[in-house]
Formats: structure tokens, sequence, C-alpha cells
């Protein structure tokens, strides 16, 4: 009975919201699929995993129309894992899991002839330039985050943005600025700011970012957020450190093919990152290819050896049965280099050192509402 009447009421108080916004719209994607992995040294595991091709979300977006050019907006973002049901988790500076629903975006807007103001947690403006110019889109078993080893992180808690407006002939931008707020942020304990500029044109888009992230706890940098996703440690950043991020990446659609890459520096202390990214996607009427190959080498005082380096390459292949739902297959290989043991998302555990990492997935991704893939 009392669930009953929270779910009433939780529905009551969206009621409410629709009826005073312009418009409230709920979308989202849900992605899943069977996957295969071996690493060197490992037994091979099977298993059913999510966002493939794209990630499962759930979404509640709107906005309000205030007169004289002005609207507000807002929007929820929350990540899900539709093989279990259950929302993502996030890891805290401490290395402890927790819960928090609206994970991906929850910021609310305003918007006016000059641009937007945005406040909320959101992605930063260094990780666009990731997904948009990942011929994988950062997802799945061909995802160049699997090569990371400095990473400077996907989103950012109590951050205040601005975008420039879309009516500038081409040019386009955002800058950031976050704070730690007493260390209490899940992602990274970071006072962050960044900014990103670009140009578009026809078939041609091309950007730059940049951003530096000031520790305000210890902090272990690596792949992920709370831990390496291979068995050697990350970067150490003490209290004050910075790391600085430097990325360009652009595409070229030629209408039969679409060339598109990044590249991508990390500096904190003595230790830097370097990774380069360089795909393809095809269409083929209702079917599409993506392939692209991924690298990165890792430099500076570490624990042996100083010099790691990962490379990757990978192939999906993927069939549109309509404008929301796709098939899919990826096959990918991921090779360590001197002696780190790096491995695909989904293996048993870390590969031997210098091993190799392969697997394949296949899935079925549906979109909700008919919107969500990029809306990030």
């Amino acid at each position: 009975m009392k669930k009953s009447l929270l779910a009433l009421a939780v529905l009551g108080a969206y009621a409410g919201a629709a009826s005073a916004q312009s418009s409230v719209t709920l979308y989202g994607t849900l992605d899943i699929n069977g996957r295969y992995v071996k690493a060197d040294g490992q037994s091979s595991k099977l298993s059913e995993a999510t966002d493939g091709i794209n990630s499962s979300q759930l979404g509640i977006r709107g906005v309000e129309d205030l007169g004289g050019g002005l609207r507000a907006g807002f929007t929820l973002l929350s990540g899900i894992n539709p093989d279990t049901g259950t929302s993502n988790t996030t890891t805290t500076a401490t290395g402890a899991l927790q819960s928090k629903f609206w994970n991906r975006r929850s910021t609310v807007s305003l918007f006016a002839p000059f641009g937007e103001l945005r406040l909320g947690r959101d992605y930063t403006p260094t990780f666009w330039n990731y997904t948009l110019f990942d011929p994988f889109g950062t997802n799945g078993l061909g995802s160049s985050q699997n090569v990371r080893q400095l990473y400077p992180g996907t989103r950012q808690d109590n951050t205040i943005g601005y975008f420039l407006p879309s009516n500038l002939g081409g040019f386009y931008g955002q800058g950031m600025v976050g704070a730690p707020e007493n260390d209490t942020s899940t992602d990274r304990p970071v006072k962050y700011w960044g900014g990103r500029v670009g140009f578009a044109a026809g078939p041609f888009d091309i950007s730059f970012a940049a951003s530096q992230e000031t520790f305000a706890v210890p902090f272990a940098v690596s792949q992920v957020a709370g831990g390496p996703m291979g068995g050697l440690p990350g970067a150490l950043a003490t209290v004050g450190s910075k790391q600085k991020s430097y990325n360009i990446g652009g595409s070229w659609d030629f209408g039969r093919l679409k060339i598109l890459g990044y590249y991508d520096q990390e500096e904190l202390g003595n230790v830097k990152e370097k990774v380069g990214v360089i795909g393809l996607t095809v269409p083929l009427g209702q079917s599409e290819i993506h392939a692209g190959y991924a690298y990165s080498k890792l430099t500076g005082t570490l624990l042996p050896p100083t010099s790691r380096e990962i490379d990757q390459a990978a192939v999906t292949y993927q069939y549109n049965l309509s404008k929301r739902t796709a098939v899919y297959a990826t096959a990918s290989m991921l090779k360590n280099r001197d002696n780190t043991n790096q491995t695909l998302p989904g293996a048993n555990g870390n590969t031997t050192l210098g091993g190799k990492s392969t697997g394949a997935e296949f899935g079925v991704r549906h979109l909700i509402n008919g919107t969500g893939v990029f809306d990030k």
C-alpha cells in the first residue's frame, strides 16, 4: 500500500511538472548483448552485458518558454543495467560504491539568444571529443576507452557551464568550471575548469578541448575512476597536484564513408599519456560498418616498466531494423606491449604481462521514444 501511494505521489509530481512546462519528454536507450571475452592467462567468460553500441539510459527532459527569447529547461538522465533491472553505481574517491540514480546527467538550464547557461552534473568538455570522434562512440568492446591509462574522467559534479549559441556560422563552443564540494564528488575529487571550441560545416567537423583538474584528496588516476583497469597501479595524484588534458578531434563525411578520430595528451606531474584513435563508418543501406584502431602510451616515473603501451583494433556490423531498433555484432582484440596487462571489459581477470585480450558481442539496441542515442 505504501509503495502504491509513493508511486502515485511520484507520478503526480511529474504530472504537475508537465502542466507547468511547454513540453516534457520521457526518452532513453536499451542495449543488451551476449558477450564472450578471453584474456591470456585467464579462462574465457561468457556473459550478458550492456551498452554494446549505445549507452543504456532513461531520461526526462523539459523546456518552458519564458518569453522574450528566454527559455528554461532541465535534463535528468540515469544510466541503467537492463540485463538486471538495476541502476548504475558510481565509485567514490575512497573506492566505495555509491548509488546515484541520476548518474549520467542532472542539469537545469537557461537558454537565451546569447547561449545557454547550464548548472549541475554533466559531461566535461574534453569528453565530448572522445565520444563524438570515436567510431564506436566510446561504447562496447570497440571503445577507445579500453586502452586509456591516465583517464581524466567523463563527468563532473557541481558544475557551471556555458554554451555558445548555434547561429554562429558553424562555430561552436563551451566552457565549464566545477568544485570538489569538500571532496564529496563521486567521480573525481577535483576543482575543474575546461573548454571546447570547434567548427562544423557540411561534411567537415573539427574541435579542440582542454582542461585542468586540481585534486582535493589523494587519488589513483587510471583507466576508470576508483582504480586501474589492469593490475598495475595508476599514477597517484597527491593533494594539490594538477592533471592537464588536451585533445583535438575531427571527422569528414564523404557520403559513402566517414573518417573520424582524435588525439589526446594527458599530463600529471612527470607522467604523460598519449592516445591516438582513427576509424571509419560505412553506411550500406540499412547496415553500418564501424572500424577503428586505438593506441595509448604512458611514460614517466612509474613502477616498472617506465613505459606502457596498449593498442586495440575492432570492427562492428550493425543492421538497422528500423529508426529505433538495431542488431549488431562486434569483434575486438586488445594487445599489451612491454609489461602491461590491461584487458577488454567483461574478462575474468587481467591478462598475463604483455598478453592480449580478445572478445566478441552480439546484441540488440532499442530507442525509447525514438531518441536517446547521442544524448549522452
